[in-house]
C-alpha cells in the first residue's frame, strides 16, 4: 500500500513593515487552511514545515505554557532561498500548531540561525518585570555583502515579543554585534549565567566558538574563545551551544558544548560533535576528547531549548545533511525535525558521556501493541506489520552476541543494524533501502560507531516514520538518525542473533498521526 496523499494549502502571509523600527506583523487571512500532511514520504510524527524548505531549528524557547520552534524558512521554494524565521508551537514537544512566520529578512540581511530567551528580569527595557519580553538573538546575512566579496556580511541583531512569540519587533539598534572580517560568523545561543548575573553568548567564528558577555542583551564584550585546537575540524563550525547538566546518579554537575559541522562528521557530511568540561562563566574549559551525539548521517544543527519548565535539557535537530539536503525526493516541501530528546549525562570508565533518548510524551502516540512471537531455536525473530512506517519497537538483546536487525519491504528493499561485538562496532546500511539515486552521497557507505558490549541485556527502541528511522541503543548512548525512501512502506522486521541469543521484551507500537487529516 503506497503512500498516495495530497496536500491542500491556502495560506497566505501578509507582511506590514513599520520603516521606523522594522515592526513586522503577520496575519493569516485564509483560516479555513487544509494541511492534511499526506504527500509521499511525509513524516507523520516529526515536525515538518506545511510546505517549502526548512532547516535549522532556532529559538528554542519554552514560555507560559508553550513550546516554541523557530525553524530556517524559505516560503518560495523547497530549496534553499533567503532565509527567514518559521515559527510553530507545541504544549507536549509532539503535536505542532503551525505559526505565521515570525522573522523576515529587512535592510540587514537575511535571518539566519540564532536562540531566544525570556527576559524574567526585562534587562533589555524591552517589557515590564510583569511581562518580560522573548528575545530572539539571530544572525544577519548580508548577501550583497557576499556577492561582493565582502568578508563582514555576517551580524547579529536581536528583536523582541510580548505577546508570547506571536508578533516581533526588531531592534532599531541593530546589529549589537558587528563583524571585523570573520567570513563564518553566526548562530548565536544566549542562556541567562546566574553566578555571574550576565547574559552568555556562544558564538561560532570559523573553526572555533567565541563567547560574549551582555548585562541587556544589547552591548556585548567578547569574554574568550574555545576549539581553536580540540575538536573536529573538517569543515566549517555552526550551531554552538552550552549548558549544564547533572551528572546522573552522581553528585556532580559538568558544562556541555554542542558544535555542528559541515563537512567532517564521522559518516560523512554534516554532523554535531559535543564537549564534556567546565564554565566559569568566562571561559569553557573541556575535560575530554569530543565525541558525536549521534552517528547517523540525518542530524545536524541541533541545539536545546532554553527555560524548559523543570530544567529538563530537551534537543531537537535538523533530519537532514548538507551533502544531499537540497535533492531528496519530495516536492511540497524538504525536510523534518528530529524527535525531541532528553539530555542526560553519565559516568562511565572511559570518560563522561552524553545519552540523548526520545521525549516520554512521544508514548502518547501510541494506538496499539503486539507481544513478540517466539524466539527461535536459531535465535531469530520474525514480525511482521503494515503499519511499519509509523512504529515504536522496543526489545532487550545481550550485545555479546551478534544481532542484526532488518526492515524489509514487499519490493525486497531493506534497511539493517548489525551488532558486531568481534568488531566492536554497530553499523547501519541504507543501500537498498529504497529511492538513492538521488545523490551519489546518500548510500555511497556503510555508516559505522564503535560499541563496546556489555555482558548483560541492553535495551535497543527503533521509531520508524514515513521517510526517518531512528534507532537508540542503551537509552541513547549510542544512536542512528537516518533519513529513508522506500518505494513502499517497511512490512517485516527480522531479527537474527545467534543460536544462544537472548532477545526479550519485544513490543511494538503503532503511532498516530500528530497532523489533522482531512480525508
Amino acid at each position: 500500500m503506497k503512500l498516495l496523499y495530497t496536500v491542500i494549502l491556502s495560506i497566505v502571509f501578509v507582511s506590514c513593515v513599520d520603516k521606523n523600527n522594522d515592526k513586522t506583523t503577520v496575519t493569516i487571512e485564509d483560516s479555513e487552511a487544509q494541511l492534511n500532511y499526506h504527500e509521499p514520504y511525509r513524516n507523520q510524527f516529526h515536525f515538518s514545515p506545511a510546505q517549502k524548505w526548512m532547516n535549522d531549528p532556532n529559538g528554542l524557547v519554552y514560555h507560559n505554557g508553550v513550546y516554541h520552534l523557530f525553524y530556517q524558512y524559505y516560503p518560495d521554494d523547497i530549496v534553499w532561498g533567503p532565509m527567514h524565521w518559521g515559527h510553530a508551537v507545541s504544549k507536549d514537544l509532539v503535536r505542532w500548531e503551525h505559526k505565521p512566520i515570525a522573522l523576515f529578512p529587512d535592510k540587514h540581511g537575511l535571518i539566519f540561525s540564532g536562540s531566544a530567551v525570556v527576559d524574567s528580569e526585562n534587562t533589555s527595557g524591552f517589557g515590564t518585570k510583569e511581562n518580560p519580553p522573548l528575545v530572539a538573538i539571530f544572525t544577519y546575512h548580508l548577501m550583497a555583502g557576499e556577492k561582493a566579496g565582502r568578508t563582514d556580511f555576517q551580524t547579529q541583531g536581536i528583536a523582541y515579543s510580548l505577546d508570547n512569540g506571536d508578533t516581533w519587533t526588531k531592534y532599531e539598534g541593530n546589529p549589537v554585534i558587528g563583524n571585523d572580517g570573520i567570513k563564518d560568523f553566526r548562530d548565536p545561543k544566549v542562556f541567562w549565567h546566574a553566578e555571574t548575573e550576565q547574559w552568555v553568548m556562544a558564538l561560532v567564528a570559523g573553526d572555533h566558538v567565541k563567547l560574549y558577555h551582555s548585562k541587556d542583551l544589547k552591548n556585548w564584550q567578547l569574554a574568550s574563545e574555545f576549539g581553536r585546537t580540540p575538536g573536529a575540524h573538517g569543515g566549517v563550525w555552526e550551531c554552538p551551544d552550552l549548558f549544564p547538566l547533572k551528572v546522573t546518579g552522581e553528585d556532580e554537575e559538568k558544562w556541555v558544548m554542542l558544535v555542528s559541522i559541515n563537512p567532517g562528521a564521522p559518516n560523512g557530511g554534516s554532523g554535531t560533535q559535543y564537549f564534556v568540561g567546565d564554565f566559569d562563566g568566562t571561559t569553557f574549559t573541556p575535560t575530554q576528547a569530543h565525541d558525536w551525539i549521534d552517528y547517523g548521517r540525518d542530524n545536524y544543527a541541533g541545539v536545546t531549548y532554553n527555560n524548559t519548565p523543570n530544567g529538563e535539557r530537551v534537543f531537537i535537530g535538523w533530519m537532514s545533511n548538507w551533502q544531499y539536503a537540497r535533492d531528496t525526493p519530495t516536492e511540497v516541501w524538504r525536510s523534518s525535525m528530529t524527535l525531541p530528546r532528553g539530555l542526560s549525562l553519565h559516568k562511565e570508565s572511559e570518560g563522561y558521556i552524553l545519552k540523548n533518548y526520545p521525549v516520554a510524551s512521544i508514548k502518547s502516540l501510541r494506538s496499539e501493541s503486539s507481544n513478540s512471537p517466539e524466539v527461535s531455536n536459531d535465535g531469530q525473530l520474525s514480525f511482521e506489520d503494515n503499519e511499519l512506517q509509523q512504529s515504536d519497537i522496543t526489545f532487550e538483546a545481550n550485545l555479546s552476541q551478534a544481532l542484526t536487525v532488518r526492515y524489509q519491504n514487499k519490493v525486497g528493499e531493506d534497511v539493517s543494524i548489525v551488532f558486531d561485538p568481534l568488531q566492536k562496532e554497530i553499523t547501519f546500511d541504507r543501500k537498498n533501502s529504497g529511492e538513492t539515486k538521488f545523490s551519489e552521497e546518500f548510500a555511497s557507505s556503510i555508516q559505522k560507531q564503535s560499541y563496546i558490549p556489555k555482558n548483560e541485556l541492553v535495551e535497543i527502541r527503533i521509531l520508524m516514520d514515513a521517510s526517518s528511522i531512528e534507532v537508540y541503543v542503551d537509552k541513547g548512548r549510542n544512536v542512528f538518525t537516518n533519513q529513508l525512501f522506500p518505494s513502499e512502506p517497511y512490512n517485516e522486521l527480522k531479527i537474527q542473533g545467534e543460536a544462544s541469543s537472548t532477545i526479550e521484551n519485544f513490543t511494538s507500537h503503532n503511532l498516530t498521526s500528530i497532523w489533522n487529516h482531512h480525508e
